[in-house]
């Protein structure tokens, strides 16, 4: 019974970092870029998008498409590394017991 004991603490401090984790990743901002830093969107840790950033020498008349793809190659971009950081600080939290499939636990 020691080892379930054990078992369910570890369990409970891992809940305890994920919910850590998770406050944190709410706090959290990515910038992606595009067009060699011409554009740039932010991203807070939902996902939502925060910013775009244009480079001023792309509004000129008959630019509209190159913007428009740059602006979703900028956002690709951030929400790769969006989901980057938030899979390894969830890793982090869940320490030793990740990856175990215990019911109600992140996978990675």
């Amino acid at each position: 019974m020691k080892d379930l004991n054990s078992l369910m603490k570890q369990a409970q401090a891992m809940q305890q970092k994920l919910a850590d984790a998770q406050a944190r990743l709410a706090e959290l901002s990515v910038e992606g870029t595009s067009g060699g830093g011409m554009v740039k969107v932010t991203l807070k840790g939902s996902g939502e998008l925060h910013r775009v950033d244009l480079d001023e020498s792309l509004i000129q008349p008959g630019e509209g498409e190159v913007i428009s793809d740059l602006i979703v190659a900028a956002h690709a971009d951030a929400k790769r590394k969006l989901d980057a950081q938030q899979a390894e600080m969830m890793r982090e939290a869940a320490g030793p017991l990740a990856g175990m499939g215990l019911p109600g636990m992140p996978k990675f």
